[in-house]
């Protein structure tokens, strides 16, 4: 991207990271939802926000997609489709739907389902596992939730990792990982449970999953060069949350804002280089919000884009969207 001037001449210079913004998954589920209100109509049920951000949600609200926290919600004899959120469910979710005779859509991420079924082997296996991750997360339940109580414990700083003692009935440990975790602070807490558990067994990848890692790896870029990072986010985003942390430890000030609307512009003066960047499931329409925010306050901005990686990967529909097509 060009800048809209030269710096020479902006009040204020912005900096956006790429890649930023949607990636594949979030992506991939948005798709799911709005596929499935075009083939079956409104209204179309879906379990928990499909993403974690409250201007995709309201917009596939405004579409005929009626949000719920359980599936005990339903009306009774529910033939409606009813679409299972990206950041994965707990079997028993699933094993109710079936039950209760429920057309369900999975739209779960395809790397969340590798890290469940990297679990479900290593339980097979006879290994205990062990989950890093962020307790209450939906991801963390979804993932604690492929396997019976007691066979997954969840490690969630080097502290845990250090202070795990392994079940007596354990033939083995292994270890998985949400996938929108601060990739340095997860390695530290690998290192520290490798250091304690020599043959402790891994991902064969890394299940920290791309889009993080790239994301991570912009805003560190970002922070190198700037005094201030704006993160657009929602404030349960797991992933964003973690960009501003990014951030802040290579040096830069750092905020994390949902619309432009948040953003606190208190110490943001002229001649200031500002990064820009936004979480997986923010929408590059905020971004563009927070752009336009700038030039109405300071008038000529300067806005350029720091490009570390292209991304070019994309999930195909679930298997029940592509059946209905045919």
């Amino acid at each position: 991207m060009s800048a809209d001037t030269s710096a020479n001449e902006a009040a204020i210079s912005l900096l956006l990271a790429a890649p930023r913004g949607f990636c594949a998954g979030v992506e991939r589920a948005i798709a799911i939802v709005e596929e499935a209100l075009a083939r079956f109509g409104a209204p179309v049920y879906v379990r928990h926000e499909i993403v974690h951000n409250a201007h995709v949600v309201e917009g596939l609200k405004a579409r005929g997609a009626i949000f719920i926290d359980e599936l005990d919600e339903l009306p009774d004899g529910c033939e409606r489709p009813v679409i299972f959120s990206a950041h994965g469910v707990a079997r028993a979710v699933v094993e109710e739907a079936k039950a209760r005779g429920l057309f369900h859509i999975d739209a779960t991420c395809p790397l969340v389902f590798k890290v469940h079924h990297e679990a479900q082997r290593h339980h097979r296996a006879g290994r205990h596992v062990l989950l890093i991750g962020h307790a209450g997360h939906p991801e963390v339940i979804g993932t604690m939730g492929q396997l019976p109580a007691g066979a997954i414990s969840l490690i969630e700083t080097v502290e845990d990792a250090e202070a795990f003692t392994p079940p007596a009935n354990a033939r083995g440990l292994a270890y998985v990982t949400q996938t929108t975790l601060s990739v340095m602070d997860t390695q530290e807490i690998v290192s520290a449970l490798t250091r304690r558990f020599a043959d402790i067994a891994g991902p064969a990848r890394e299940d920290i999953c791309y889009a993080t890692t790239n994301r991570q790896e912009a805003v560190r870029a970002l922070a190198e060069r700037c005094e201030l990072v704006l993160v657009v986010g929602a404030p349960n985003s797991s992933n964003s949350r973690r960009l501003v942390e990014v951030a802040q430890r290579f040096g830069a000030a750092a905020q994390l804002v949902e619309t432009a609307d948040d953003i606190d512009w208190r110490g943001i003066e002229e001649g200031m280089r500002i990064g820009i960047t936004a979480g997986a499931s923010a929408p590059e329409v905020l971004v563009q919000g927070v752009i336009d925010a700038f030039r109405a306050r300071f008038g000529a901005v300067a806005v350029d884009e720091l490009k570390l990686r292209d991304e070019h990967i994309s999930f195909k529909l679930p298997a029940a969207l592509r059946a209905a097509a045919s």
